[in-house]
């Protein structure tokens, strides 16, 4: 690999101008196609097979507004009287007669006529049902319901907008991303010392990153592209795409430093480091990929968005950086902030300092480091998962106004209504099957009330909407629809009905129970993966292990933080989290894809170096120092542009993209400085030349990867000899042939 890589970097690097061409076509290209063909995304969490799905699936030509968009428009008084006056009613009528015109708006009954009051008598809810699906409510039509409710807003009413249609989520806000851009320039200013050298990596980030943006809007015009699926690719583009190009250009500079020319300094360091990103990529890439494991479509999306968005940072860190280095030259060292020195000349860097300091002491080291992650991991015990609604909106927003009002004044059930689907076809009398399924439904401990069945004669099916007595993210209301489904056998005995329970609080938490039950199994491929290719790439058995126990510890540590934050409501003043309470159900498989692939990240930069400098004779603590040495640095780094990308997300007001960039922005900094950066460095120490053997058999069967660039170097050395050589043996002759001649004798008679 190191020598197709080395040859890459000096192709691009020489046809400099035509490789940025050729970027800059894909990029025109790409984003003409987004222009031509995007399409909308969805905040549908949809997941094939589970009950509520299929039941929702089954249903929906007999009862099409099911699977309708839908809306709450929540009105309040705080006036004598409250909703009950004769001024709020006309208002609230005039209101609900308006909505009722919007296009596509299918029906809003009149929440007088349908008892829609709180018992308080201030507040009413008018339940909207669009004509088409959530997908295609479009931005001017939740406008246009809003426009229409001036009349109660001219009355002095309050009014709010929940329900699916207003609880939109995953936005790109760009303030904090752009703060996140401004520490990465910082660190990388800090780091390598020159603006030039600084800028290299953000512009060929933001490159790739427009790049996969550009395509993931063009596919939005022919896929159902989960909302979420864009932004998880922006926030992994962004931290890959200038770590990647980061460890490429601290090589190229090292390169320059001793010596090398700017052309063979880019092949060698795209060759060695370029090695180095290409497998951490393909770890990442895999890893994603492998989200599909689950069997959830909206988080294989999101794997594959985010995956994209990995294969083109590397691209783009083997390609196009070495043609920018090509036009920089010598000059990457211009506009100087400090004085740098890449090379120690003599003196002892921090980096050697903490590896001889963790080489000393390897197993304190170890134990101090095993016991903070463990204590960070306990809370991860009680993780509780769930999907997030208008409850889980910011504070202030109409969908969390809407949704506290309903919660204050009717009961957190009626935020959880549940769909029970009878299906009476079959029975001997099936209104009075309908009747008795109902009749024990109110029996159920869990049940605060029953709404009137909607009966459609033709097909004996009907639906009672159940309105439990807590909340969607309570455990009693996931405890109610395990119990109302498993009356099915007694009540298809009693009335020779079947019944099935659907509807968005139901559907969030099927889709819970799935993803939970599909992390065993992708931990499991996940760290058979991770053996393989480690072991491809090491050749070794003991470090793919090594690396495994490592990023089991930093993806429990990371949970235990976000059960302690988002669960539990630790540095609530600190962090502003919308709501406390499940974390949401895709977090944990999301942060294994991603953190594995983001851990293996320093694994192989680290490790990498450890084995090039025990390959070439230095003693196992010696070289475990080495590694320490030349990579700290260019870690630490990463890692903290990692962290302010990631952390950048936590600023934002999005209930399921805050979260996520928590937990990578916490699994980041504990597996780069904890277990990359102490934990593995006193395992190798510890390991000693045992850390490096391979049985004889797969030895002879793996093939050779040369990430460190061994066999490149062995090369490059014989051909400077034999180059040598040649000129040695061409000056002899240059020589021999310039020297004077004896003088011929005469030839004799």
């Amino acid at each position: 690999m190191a020598t197709y890589l080395y040859r890459l970097g000096r192709f691009c690097f020489r046809r400099r101008r035509a490789v940025v061409a050729a970027w800059i076509a894909l990029l025109i290209a790409v984003g003409g196609a987004a222009g031509a063909f995007a399409g909308k995304t969805t905040d549908e969490f949809k997941v094939p097979g589970t009950e509520a799905q299929a039941t929702l699936d089954r249903i929906k030509d007999t009862f099409p507004e099911q699977g309708h968009g839908s809306a709450q428009v929540v009105f309040a008084a705080g006036a004598p009287g409250g909703i009950t006056a004769p001024e709020a009613g006309k208002a609230v009528g005039e209101a609900v007669a308006r909505i009722a015109g919007v296009p596509g708006v299918a029906a809003v009954p009149d929440p007088y006529a349908t008892g829609a009051l709180s018992p308080d008598g201030k507040v009413a809810i008018a339940l909207v049902s669009f004509d088409h699906k959530l997908a295609d409510v479009t931005d001017r039509q939740r406008e246009a319901v809003k426009a229409a409710a001036e009349p109660a807003r001219a009355a002095g009413l309050d009014v709010a907008f929940g329900g699916d249609a207003y609880n939109t989520m995953a936005q790109i806000e760009g303030g904090s991303e752009a703060i996140g851009l401004v520490v990465a320039g910082v660190v990388l200013v800090v780091t390598l010392g020159t603006l030039v050298a600084a800028g290299l990596p953000l512009l060929t980030a933001l490159v790739g990153v427009a790049v996969t943006m550009a395509a993931l809007l063009a596919l939005t015009g022919s896929f159902e592209i989960i909302t979420t699926a864009p932004v998880l690719a922006l926030m992994v583009g962004l931290a890959v795409g200038i770590d990647y190009a980061l460890f490429i250009l601290f090589r190229h500079r090292r390169h320059l430093d001793e010596g090398l020319e700017p052309e063979e300094a880019a092949a060698r360091a795209t060759a060695t480091a370029g090695s180095a990103v290409v497998f951490a990529g393909l770890t990442v890439v895999v890893a994603l990929a492998g989200l599909a494991v689950a069997g959830v479509p909206f988080l294989t999306v999101m794997g594959l968005a985010a995956s994209g968005a990995v294969v083109v940072a590397v691209l783009v860190a083997i390609t196009l950086l070495p043609a920018v280095l090509g036009f920089t030259g010598r000059a990457i060292d211009r506009l100087p902030i400090w004085k740098r020195a890449l090379t120690a000349n003599g003196r002892t860097t921090m980096g050697e300092r903490w590896g001889r300091f963790v080489v000393r002491r390897p197993l304190p080291v170890l134990l101090v480091g095993l016991a903070g992650l463990g204590a960070l991991a306990v809370p991860a015990a009680s993780l509780n998962l769930g999907l997030p609604g208008g409850g889980s909106q910011a504070a202030g927003t109409d969908a969390r106004k809407a949704y506290d009002l309903v919660s204050e004044s009717f009961g957190p059930g009626f935020n959880a209504p549940l769909v029970v689907v009878v299906d009476a076809h079959g029975a001997p009398q099936p209104e009075q099957a309908v009747r008795g399924v109902a009749a024990k439904l109110q029996t159920l401990d869990g049940v605060g009330t029953l709404l009137p069945p909607a009966v459609d004669p033709a097909s004996g099916t009907a639906l009672v909407t159940v309105i439990p007595r807590t909340g969607p993210d309570h455990e009693d209301t996931k405890a109610l629809v395990n119990e109302i489904r498993g009356q099915k056998a007694e009540l298809r005995s009693a009335t020779g009905a079947d019944i099935a329970v659907t509807g968005t609080t139901a559907a969030n938490i099927d889709v819970s129970t799935k993803l939970g039950q599909a992390l065993p199994p992708f931990l499991a491929v996940i760290v058979g993966i991770a053996v393989v290719l480690l072991a491809l790439a090491f050749r070794s058995v003991l470090v793919p292990l090594k690396a495994v126990a490592g990023f089991l510890l930093s993806v429990t540590a990371s949970l235990g933080a976000v059960v302690a934050v988002y669960q539990w409501g630790w540095l609530d003043g600190l962090i502003d989290v919308p709501k406390v309470g499940p974390v949401v159900s895709f977090v944990p498989i999301l942060l294994i894809g991603v953190l594995f692939g983001l851990a293996m990240d320093y694994e192989l930069f680290l490790v990498s170096g450890m084995k090039e400098q025990y390959v070439h004779g230095a003693a196992p603590r010696e070289a475990v120092v080495a590694g320490v040495r030349n990579g700290a640095r260019v870690v630490t780094a990463a890692a903290l542009i990692m962290v302010a990308v990631f952390g950048s997300f936590v600023f934002g007001h999005d209930p399921i993209v805050q979260p996520i960039g928590f937990a990578l922005a916490v699994g980041v900094l504990v597996d780069a400085f904890v277990v990359r950066m102490a934990l593995v460095p006193a395992a190798m120490a510890l390991f000693g030349r045992a850390a490096w053997w391979f049985p004889k058999r797969l030895e002879k069967v793996v093939p050779r990867v040369d990430m460190e660039g061994e066999q490149l170097i062995a090369r490059l050395a014989e051909q400077t000899e034999q180059t040598e050589q040649t000129e040695r043996t061409e000056q002899t002759e240059q020589t021999e042939q310039a020297a004077p001649q004896p003088p011929r004798e005469p030839a004799r008679g």
